[in-house]
């Protein structure tokens, strides 16, 4: 497996609403998540019920075959119209949990600011783009062939943001940091040792700035790690599992504690 590098972005969640001082905000954040928890846990109800359906809608024509052609096109129609709602359902429950983890509502103005300075001070590192909340480092989180070592470039950039994570604007959000890679497999032993799949080298990559930032004095209780391996790519990957940098990176999410 080449030389990895990861790109780090970081999406930044508040409330839509600024009706006044961080607490506030936090709290519109929270109560807007558990809306949007609950329409997802009755959409997934109606997806089961769905799947359910179209099980026996298909075990039907599979009795039908040898009977009338016009119950058989019937039934087909049926399913044909079930699997493309049951696809829609799948697409908007996907498309609700991940607003439901990035929020993608803008910051808090002192906490924009900060960021934006952040990014004017590295303009060949880093932009922000205030209106949807998001900073994303243009130079790469180096790792080497498997490894979830930072490079040191990476950590001064990691070090920079635990500043104003721990500022009076920023000490009240939590962060979570998700690792990804590219769809090469994991071939070499010794990388397999430490890493057995694609999933444990994303989370453990994850882990390895999360150990960055908690020795920068970010509290422990504010952050968490996730891994996603290959399974959330954000361009093709090149065929017979070839891969695609893009997809080799790094996110970090500042999101309302508890989130």
């Amino acid at each position: 497996m080449q030389t990895v590098k990861l790109s780090a972005i970081l999406v930044v969640c508040a409330s839509i609403f600024l009706i006044g001082g961080c607490d506030s905000q936090l709290q519109d954040l929270r109560i807007q998540n558990q809306t949007q928890q609950r329409r997802i846990d009755e959409l997934q109800a109606e997806l089961a019920a769905a799947n359910l359906q179209l099980d026996q809608l298909k075990k039907k024509l599979a009795a039908a075959q040898q009977g009338d052609s016009i119950e058989i096109d019937a039934l087909k129609q049926q399913i044909a119209a079930l699997e493309e709602d049951i696809a829609k359902k799948q697409e908007l429950i996907a498309s609700m949990q991940q607003r439901l983890l990035l929020g993608g509502a803008a910051l808090p103005v002192e906490l924009s600011t900060m960021l934006e300075d952040f990014a004017k001070k590295q303009p060949d590192l880093v932009t922000y783009d205030a209106s949807r909340g998001i900073v994303k480092f243009k130079s790469d989180l180096l790792f080497e062939k498997g490894s979830d070592t930072v490079a040191a470039s990476a950590i001064d950039a990691v070090k920079s943001l635990c500043t104003i994570m721990n500022s009076e604007q920023g000490k009240n959000f939590d962060i979570i940091i998700a690792g990804h890679t590219d769809d090469i497999p994991i071939l070499k032993s010794e990388t397999r040792a430490k890493h057995p799949t694609n999933w444990h080298l994303s989370v453990h990559r994850a882990i390895a700035v999360l150990n960055i930032m908690e020795s920068s004095n970010i509290a422990s209780k504010r952050l968490s790690a996730r891994g996603f391996g290959e399974f959330r790519p954000i361009a093709e990957n090149k065929p017979n599992k070839g891969g695609n940098p893009q997809n080799r990176r790094v996110e970090i999410y500042i999101v309302a504690p508890g989130v």
